[in-house]
């Protein structure tokens, strides 16, 4: 299929050709048109679309239902397309493995399971590397919620091929501090607010973060500045100054908790609230994640970040992640995908819908 997708095509073959379509952030039609083709010509299943999210459904009426879900976006291309397969049988690229090999095994299942042991719904969707206003799941749980029904889900992000429970939540506070403007000629005039920023960033030098167990998992915590602002010119003293502080905080908070715990820290100080996502339980405790966890055959792991599968959370659907690469390699230059961890994880997840 030389203008569209083959999905009869291997999942290492299936991942080269999704690199080669470019899908930054907020340019995924391309993509997205032909993720919907391809799964249309497909008969046990259902299609839909809201923007540039597909969704793909069988209704065998099967006791559970799972959902395997994954985002066709990537950061932008770092001078790492096309896609290069070397004599290793490593794949390189952007977004080999965040998470274009996830979403060739999705597309691989989608296409070669007519009968699974369970039904089965498959998301595709965008935004997910920008802002949370943008997110395609986002615009689905609040548009579709029928769309992604399930008992389960499995989120394909790269996890090195071992389940990650959970995941962290994460808010950004703004720290501010104000002073008095004046010549720096004459500094004694004035009051300089980046020296007084001073104390917030003594303090969260001396912060110690929990690291947090839950369901045998452990979930570390941290608090950072990831951005100071301040001064006006190289003659100012400046009269205000602004960090901003994100803190990654275990699923045992709720986002109110976990923004009293921000605002003890920085006591004195005027704390502003610029976003946040709450952190999911890992729920391996459920049955169908419990299956799925022997299923793969590796000890499960906390998430040491944000995914979506908090917004199966809210949805009462116990989730995970599980995908092929290395997520330390997302985002990177040098992002790359081993073929055979591609493979492996099809035929995981194959035997877990099949036995």
């Amino acid at each position: 299929m030389r203008n569209g997708l083959d999905l009869t095509v291997d999942a290492g073959s299936l991942t080269a050709r999704l690199v080669d379509v470019p899908s930054e952030s907020r340019q995924e039609k391309p993509l997205a048109d032909l993720v919907e083709g391809a799964l249309r010509a497909v008969p046990h299943l259902t299609v839909d679309r809201d923007g540039d999210a597909v969704v793909a459904r069988t209704a065998l009426g099967r006791a559970e239902r799972v959902v395997l879900a994954g985002h066709l976006d990537t950061v932008p291309v770092a001078d790492n397309l096309p896609s290069r397969l070397d004599a290793d049988g490593v794949l390189w690229g952007c977004g080999t493995s965040d998470m274009k090999a996830g979403v060739a095994v999705q597309l691989r299942l989608a296409a070669t399971l007519p009968a699974p042991n369970r039904d089965l719904t498959f998301v595709f969707y965008d935004a997910e590397e920008i802002a949370a206003e943008f997110n395609g799941l986002r615009r689905l749980v609040e548009r579709h919620p029928d769309w992604l029904a399930g008992d389960f889900a499995v989120l394909m992000e790269p996890t090195g091929g071992r389940v990650d429970g959970g995941c962290q939540g994460t808010l950004r506070v703004r720290v501010t501090t104000t002073g008095r403007r004046a010549h720096s000629a004459r500094s004694w005039l004035g009051e300089n607010a980046i020296h007084k920023a001073a104390p917030i960033l003594a303090r969260l030098a001396a912060y110690q973060p929990r690291r947090v167990e839950i369901d045998g998992l452990v979930y570390p915590e941290g608090l950072n500045a990831v951005r100071i602002e301040g001064g006006h010119a190289g003659n100012v003293i400046p009269d205000s100054c602004a960090v901003t502080v994100n803190y990654r905080f275990s699923p045992d908070q709720s986002e109110a908790e976990a923004l009293d715990r921000v605002r003890e820290v920085f006591e004195g100080f005027a704390v502003e609230l610029t976003d946040s996502a709450p952190g999911a339980l890992p729920g391996l405790s459920h049955p169908a994640a419990a299956a799925f966890v022997e299923a793969i055959g590796t000890p499960p792991a906390a998430k040491e970040a944000w995914t979506d599968v908090a917004r199966f959370s809210a949805l009462g659907i116990p989730a995970v992640n599980y995908g092929p690469g290395d997520p330390a390699l997302a985002h990177t230059r040098e992002e790359h995908v081993a073929v055979a961890a591609v493979l492996e994880a099809e035929e995981k997840l194959r035997r877990w819908l099949t036995a």
